[in-house]
């Protein structure tokens, strides 16, 4: 079961990139996270960045043919280790949203009511689990 290390509500009009990159990266210094392939933002995330971010390959504009048969393999392998670890998050998200409807919010109209939406379809989804 994935633990979260942190949560953030943000407008569904906001790129989730953008939001991760301004609102998350400053508080997972030193961690790896296992993203989906929208993340994968190789300017932002190199070597001198502290969050190690992994995801499935993603393609790469003008790459020669050449050099994409050469590193198909080892592509396909990484992308399968990420997705796999990833599994299990997507599992959980699949239970959350099934037990809770967490993502039916149409009748919430102020930022108190989606808070207390949010958080109290998750501290239920959380005791229902726990009491299994």
């Amino acid at each position: 079961m994935p633990f979260p290390e942190m949560i953030a509500l943000t407008p569904a009009s906001e790129n989730d990139l953008t939001v991760f990159k301004s609102e998350c990266v400053p508080y997972l210094s030193g961690k790896t996270v296992l993203a989906d392939k929208i993340y994968s933002d190789f300017s932002f995330f190199n070597e001198s960045n502290p969050v190690k971010v992994l995801t499935p390959h993603k393609e790469i504009k003008g790459e020669p043919d050449v050099l994409k048969q050469m590193e198909k393999a080892a592509r396909d392998l990484f992308s399968q280790a990420v997705s796999k670890v990833r599994q299990p998050i997507e599992s959980f998200f699949n239970w959350l949203n099934e037990k809770t409807e967490i993502q039916r919010a149409s009748k919430v109209r102020a930022t108190k009511g989606l808070l207390v939406h949010t958080f109290g379809k998750l501290a239920i989804a959380l005791l229902t689990f726990v009491n299994f």
